[in-house]
């Protein structure tokens, strides 16, 4: 995992929602997406760390970032 500052072309806002909300979510936003499209998801699920990291993995898509700052979670994703 690298720091990238990339652009998301969409932000996914789960604040304040909890497992599976978050990565169910997070699948549907990233069935929409292009291939090489950054997707943006805010949690402040602490589950959702390992959650979102598992569907990433499982899928194949790409986690460019992985920040806190506070309660939220920010977590940028390359449709593979």
């Amino acid at each position: 995992m690298t720091t990238i500052t990339e652009k998301p072309k969409i932000t996914l806002d789960c604040l304040g929602l909890y497992c599976p909300e978050p990565v169910f979510r997070t699948r549907l936003e990233l069935d929409k997406l292009d291939s090489g499209d950054v997707l943006e998801v805010l949690a402040d699920d602490p589950a959702a760390v390992e959650d979102i990291g598992s569907l990433i993995k499982h899928l194949g898509h790409e986690l460019l970032n992985l920040t806190r700052e506070g309660d939220v979670i920010r977590f940028l994703i390359r449709k593979k």
